[in-house]
């Protein structure tokens, strides 16, 4: 049974296959050295009680290209956040072919806070590196959170227990009801909306902002849809969720407040072709079987 609820409260025309989290030839990596998890009490010897201990309720997850400059900004707020929750978290930050200090950036606060791990993520893409981190993951709940914090961190309240539960998939909306945009120019916004109609009419009806990059999947969820994806670029967010569809999870919108961010990494007219582009080819790879079990 599908279920859809709103709640009131780089591009890349590559493709991956899919491969288990177990196999070599998953794209996952990591840095050497990089910081995987501390446990708070004395090991018990067994693996697997050990890896139960040390899961966070919540992954929040950042694939970032060249932000050298918004990552200290970005990772402060959702620290300072994370000190007044009271569930155990972790951030993880996807490198993916930045030129610039973004790993280094990540390197020092990792230093200082066990919680932060990076990994890497190659060739380019948003999705291949958003896919990179849900699946390296280990929280109950696996957030995707942009690097400009256009949604301030304190929404992330809203996609969690006990506010929302009972669902596998729920997505920040810019226009579900109790949502609102700030400082959005009028020719970004008519091309979203286009888009979201093509987006609507050729993958998932029903979906008023399937690109908003603020995302939460439970961990069964997580699995399920990241092992199925196959694109890596920005059309990622439609494939996923059509997919969800297809599987019967139960996706809910979440009105969010948003503010526009001038250093937007996406170009919007050559952007947009290729994003509709992929969800074209959504279509096909369904046809083909693709994501079929």
């Amino acid at each position: 049974m599908i279920s859809l609820t709103v709640v009131s409260l780089e591009p890349s025309n590559h493709e991956f296959p899919r491969v288990p989290l177990s196999s070599p030839e998953s794209p996952i990596e990591r840095e050497p050295g990089e910081l995987r998890g501390t446990c708070a009490n004395p090991g018990t010897g067994d693996p697997t009680i050990e890896r139960e201990r040390e899961r966070p309720f919540l992954s929040i997850i950042i694939p970032a290209y060249n932000e050298e400059r918004r990552l200290p900004g970005t990772l402060q707020a959702i620290l300072d956040y994370l000190a007044t929750q009271n569930y155990p978290a972790e951030i993880i930050v996807v490198e993916n072919g930045s030129t610039d200090r973004t790993a280094e950036v990540v390197r020092e606060f990792a230093k200082e806070h066990p919680n932060i791990r990076l990994l890497t993520s190659s060739p380019r893409g948003k999705g291949l590196a958003v896919r990179t981190g849900m699946l390296a993951a280990r929280g109950a709940y696996r957030f995707l959170c942009d690097a400009d914090l256009s949604m301030p961190i304190e929404e992330l309240g809203k996609f969690l227990p006990p506010t929302l539960d009972d669902y596998q998939v729920a997505i920040g909306s810019r226009e579900a009801p109790g949502a609102r945009r700030y400082g959005e120019p009028t020719y970004r916004h008519i091309m979203g909306r286009v888009f979201n109609w093509l987006v609507k009419l050729v993958a998932v009806p029903g979906l008023e902002d399937t690109q908003a990059g603020f995302k939460c999947f439970t961990a069964e969820a997580a699995q399920e849809l990241f092992t199925r994806q196959t694109m890596i670029g920005f059309g990622f967010d439609v494939e996923v969720l059509f997919i969800a569809r297809k599987l019967g999870y139960r996706i809910v919108e979440v009105p969010i407040q948003w503010y526009y961010k001038t250093e937007s990494r996406v170009d919007p007219l050559r952007d947009t072709w290729r994003m509709f582009r992929e969800v074209v080819h959504v279509r096909w790879n369904d046809f083909k079987g693709v994501y079929d079990d």
